[in-house]
């Protein structure tokens, strides 16, 4: 039997990428994760400078991996992940914009659905719907984790898009109460959704209105997020 040597996309061969995967959109806030909170850390891909690692935390082999802007990026690695690499569980760790006027930065969002004018779900797998839901196991549990770290955190639906930016006079006004924008979340879910895995999506208020975070606050600011994250992962290799 031939030795599988990876996809174009990641170079990882079978085996070095653990069951659950925690993915920032930015490939640098995955290696300063690695840097910083895990033990006896490997590289597994570099290729397109989308950086994954595998290593251990509190004991617990877990694996992080950028996974770029937008949809389309967000998909590729995650259905590579999911599919080629027999990964189970991926929770996305993202920045996002803040809808809620008593939101301030930093704050953070616990995803219970996301709204998407994309086509995405419809052209690749036949979902008509404009709303894909998370696992509700991996959410109770990242919502279970922020609790027991005395972290106060938003619940509700947030939107997907496709444009960053875009002709405002063209906006659609959503059907739902959005409480955060982003755009990769839709395509987590909807991939997870149709090959039978979990997702899960915990994100940083990191832009309100006349106020965004820095570069380096994007790399590296969002430790709270990142430590619910993980030990809640750790909750998930250990149940």
């Amino acid at each position: 039997m031939e030795e599988f040597m990876g996809t174009p996309h990641n170079t990882a061969k079978k085996g070095e990428i653990a069951r659950t995967v925690i993915m920032p959109g930015d490939p640098l806030r995955a290696k300063y994760i690695a840097d910083n909170f895990l033990e006896d850390v490997k590289e597994f891909n570099h290729v397109r400078n989308m950086l994954g690692y595998t290593g251990t935390y509190i004991g617990v082999r877990l694996s992080i991996m950028g996974h770029g802007m937008g949809i389309p990026s967000m998909a590729i690695y995650s259905y590579e992940l999911y599919d080629f690499y027999d990964v189970e569980n991926i929770i996305r760790i993202g920045s996002c914009g803040g809808l809620l006027p008593e939101m301030k930065m930093f704050d953070i969002i616990l995803t219970e659905a996301s709204y998407s004018e994309s086509s995405f779900a419809r052209v690749g797998f036949g979902y008509e719907e404009d709303l894909m839901y998370p696992d509700e196991e991996l959410t109770r549990l990242l919502e279970e984790t922020a609790k027991e770290k005395g972290k106060n955190i938003y619940k509700g639906i947030v939107r997907c898009g496709d444009c960053f930016y875009r002709d405002r006079s063209l906006q659609k006004t959503p059907p739902y109460k959005l409480i955060g924008g982003e755009m990769e979340s839709f395509g987590l879910f909807a991939n997870a959704r149709y090959l039978h895995k979990k997702a899960a999506c915990l994100l940083t208020v990191s832009d309100l209105v006349n106020q965004a975070a820095t570069t380096e606050e994007r790399q590296t600011a969002f430790d709270e997020m990142i430590e619910i994250a993980l030990d809640t992962a750790v909750k998930i290799e250990n149940s």
